[in-house]
C-alpha cells in the first residue's frame, strides 16, 4: 500500500479521525493477531466475533490508528481514531477511494468454476508488460475485495481481482468497489445453486460484472460457455471471446503429458506454440481467457506464450505431487458438478503407466439439487474407464452408489480420511496416479496427509 496520512484515509473512509492526523500509515489490517507498528486497524464486526474487543491488544502491539464503530474507542496515546457509522462499509470506503486514487488497470474476474486459477494465470500473462498485482489465495468476497485493493503499490499498472459470491447482488457490492475497467467470466456452472435458485439467476449474477465495464473497457467471456451471447448483449465494452476450439483467441491442438499440457493459440490468425506446466484440458481453456485478455491490452501473442510456460497455481488446484512414486492430483480446494467432472475428465486423460483413482469427496452449496448433483458426478465417472472410484463420507456415498449403479467395477465409500488413506496404501503402485477432489468442507486434502504419514 502507498503511504498515505490519516486525513486522507478518513476522508475515503467517510469517517471522523481523532488523534494525530499527519501519522502515515503504509497497511491496513482486519486480523489482530498480526498487527504491526504503523498499521491501521479495521474492526469488524462478525456473527461469531466483534474485532472491537481485542482493540487494547492492537494498540499495544503499536497500530497508528484503529478505524471503529462511532462511540466504542476512547483513544489512547499514539493510536488516532477514526469512527464510522459501519466498519465493514468504512473499509470498502476506503478500498474504493484508494483505488480511485491510485488509477491502476483493474480486471476483474467471476465464474463458477476456475476463478481462482484463471485469475492467477491472468496476473502471470498481465506481468510480462504490466506491473501488476493479483487477489492473493481466493480472498474474493466483501472484505477480501478491498484488501486487495488496499494491498496495491504506486508502481502497480494492474490489478487483478477475483469476485466471488453466493447470493443475489454479491458481484455489484463488489463491483462498486472496485470500478474495474475489465472483466472475465469464465464460466456459468452450478456452484452455488442452493442459494442462487438456478443457473438462469447464476448467470445473471456473474453478468453483472461485465455489465458494469465502461464503455472504454474490456470484457473477456468463455467461447464454450452457452450463457456468453446473454452476457453479451448487455455489455457497453469491447467484447471478445476465447476457449478451446472456438473464440478470436483459440486454444487447438491439446497434446497432454504427466506435466501438463502443450496446445497451440490462435490470435485472429497469429497462431503460436505454449505449454501449460498444468494438468487438464479446463485448464488450458482458463489459460485462453488469459492469454485473451492480455492480447486486449496489446501483450505480443509471442511474451503471452512465453509466460504461460511458467504458470503456477494457488495451492490445491490440479496441484501434482509425487508421493512415494505415484502421482496425486491435489484439487481439493473446491468442488460442484461442473468441476468435478472436469477433474475426473483430466485424471482419465492423464497418460501414465498405472492405475487411475478418483478419491472424492462430498459437493457443498447445492441444495436441493445436492442428491442429483453427486449421482450424476457417480455416473458420468463411470464411463470414464478408472480402475476405482473411492468417496469419503455420507454424502459422498452418493457418487460411488451411482457409479456402481453405471458398471463401475471397483468402487467403496469410506467414513474417514485415514480409512480410505490405509486402503491405498495397500492397493497403490508406483505409476499410479490418485485424484483428490471435494468441497472445502470435505477436506480431501487430509488423504494425502494420512497417506504420506502412514
Amino acid at each position: 500500500m502507498k503511504s498515505l496520512d490519516l486525513q486522507t484515509l478518513a476522508s475515503f473512509a467517510d469517517g471522523t479521525l481523532s488523534g494525530m492526523s499527519s501519522v502515515p500509515v503504509s497497511r491496513v489490517i482486519t486480523d489482530s493477531r498480526k498487527v504491526q507498528p504503523g498499521d491501521l486497524f479495521v474492526a469488524l464486526k462478525g456473527g461469531k466475533f466483534d474485532a472491537h474487543d481485542f482493540l487494547p491488544q492492537v494498540i499495544s502491539a503499536g497500530a497508528s490508528a484503529v478505524l471503529i464503530e462511532r462511540g466504542r474507542g476512547t483513544g489512547s496515546d499514539g493510536c488516532a481514531l477514526i469512527e464510522v457509522d459501519d466498519t465493514l462499509v468504512g473499509l470498502q470506503n476506503l478500498s474504493r477511494g484508494y483505488r480511485s486514487l491510485l488509477q491502476p488497470l483493474i480486471i476483474g474476474l467471476t465464474g463458477s468454476n476456475g476463478k481462482t486459477s484463471t485469475k492467477d494465470l491472468t496476473a502471470i500473462v498481465m506481468a510480462s508488460k504490466y506491473q501488476t498485482r493479483a487477489t492473493l489465495g481466493n480472498l474474493n468476497n466483501h472484505i477480501g475485495v478491498p484488501l486487495t485493493l488496499l494491498a496495491l503499490e504506486e508502481a502497480d499498472e494492474c490489478g487483478v481481482v477475483e469476485m466471488g459470491m453466493n447470493h443475489p447482488g454479491e458481484i455489484k457490492t463488489l463491483v462498486d468497489i472496485a470500478l474495474p475497467d475489465a472483466a472475465i467470466v469464465t464460466n456459468v456452472g452450478m456452484a452455488h445453486i442452493e442459494y442462487m435458485g438456478s443457473q438462469d439467476a447464476i448467470a445473471w449474477e456473474k453478468g453483472t460484472l461485465p455489465a458494469n465495464v465502461h464503455g472504454e473497457g474490456v470484457v473477456v467471456l468463455n467461447a464454450n460457455d452457452k450463457y456468453s451471447d446473454l452476457i453479451a448483449r448487455h455489455c457497453q465494452a469491447t467484447v471478445y471471446r476465447a476457449g478451446t476450439n472456438a473464440g478470436d483467441v483459440r486454444a487447438f491442438d491439446l497434446r497432454a503429458d504427466a506435466a501438463g499440457t502443450a496446445f497451440k493459440l490462435d490470435f485472429a490468425g497469429e497462431v503460436v506454440e505454449t505449454f501449460l506446466p498444468i494438468i487438464g484440458d479446463h485448464m488450458v481453456g482458463n489459460a485462453a481467457l488469459a492469454a485473451c485478455m492480455g492480447w486486449a491490452h496489446d501483450i505480443a501473442p509471442t511474451d503471452i506464450a512465453e509466460a504461460l510456460r511458467y504458470a503456477k497455481l494457488t495451492g490445491g488446484r490440479m496441484e501434482t505431487k509425487a508421493v512415494q512414486g505415484i502421482q496425486f492430483i491435489d484439487d481439493s480446494y473446491n468442488a460442484n458438478p461442473d468441476s468435478m467432472k472436469a477433474g475426473l475428465a483430466a485424471l482419465a486423460a492423464l497418460q501414465t503407466r498405472g492405475q487411475k483413482i478418483a478419491v472424492l469427496g462430498r459437493m457443498g452449496e447445492l441444495g436441493t439439487h445436492a442428491v442429483e448433483g453427486h449421482r450424476g458426478v457417480g455416473t458420468h465417472a463411470a464411463g470414464l474407464g478408472l480402475t476405482a472410484i473411492y468417496t469419503v463420507g455420507d454424502e459422498a456415498a452418493l457418487i460411488s452408489e451411482a457409479a456402481k449403479a453405471a458398471g463401475q467395477a471397483e468402487t467403496r465409500n469410506f467414513t474417514t480420511h485415514e480409512a480410505c488413506a490405509a486402503h491405498l496404501k495397500s492397493v497403490l503402485q508406483p505409476g499410479d496416479a490418485v485424484l483428490l477432489k471435494g468441497s472445502r468442507s470435505a477436506g480431501m486434502e487430509k488423504v494425502l496427509t494420512h497417506f504420506s504419514h502412514s
